[in-house]
């Protein structure tokens, strides 16, 4: 094999490599597209599979314009849970800020002052038993 020869089998593993991860992009887009019916994505697929190319290419002509747009919409759909997540993870609820809570019921009105004595019991024994529960 010559130099060329190389170069041409790169070039065609990397345009199968190309194909292959377009391919799982428009079967992916296909599933995550909410607007389109259970039978509509099985109709899709089934061109996309029975005729790879045309299949892929047909999609992206005529779909092509809103996968960026779901794409879009899936991140940030997803950035918002995990900032979501970690928000709530972030914030330990300790009992010096369960204290604080209740003492600010109590100083609103919410809470009378036996409630708030009662509450504070409950918690102070709570948290030396280590039952204590954070999102509680």
């Amino acid at each position: 094999m010559d130099f060329w020869e190389v170069i041409g089998e790169i070039f065609w593993f990397m345009l199968l490599v190309a194909w292959i991860w377009l391919l799982i992009v428009v079967i992916s887009d296909i599933f995550r597209d909410r607007s389109l019916s259970g039978w509509a994505k099985g109709l899709w697929c089934l061109f996309v599979i029975l005729f790879p190319w045309l299949g892929v290419l047909v999609y992206l002509i005529a779909r092509g314009g809103s996968m960026h747009e779901r794409a879009v919409q899936d991140a940030k759909r997803s950035d918002q849970e995990f900032r979501r997540y970690v928000q709530s993870a972030a914030q330990p609820s300790s009992v010096a800020d369960e204290l604080a809570k209740l003492a600010d019921l109590r100083d609103r009105g919410v809470l009378s002052p036996a409630d708030f004595e009662t509450a504070k019991t409950k918690l102070l024994s709570q948290s030396h038993t280590g039952t204590m529960n954070p999102s509680a």
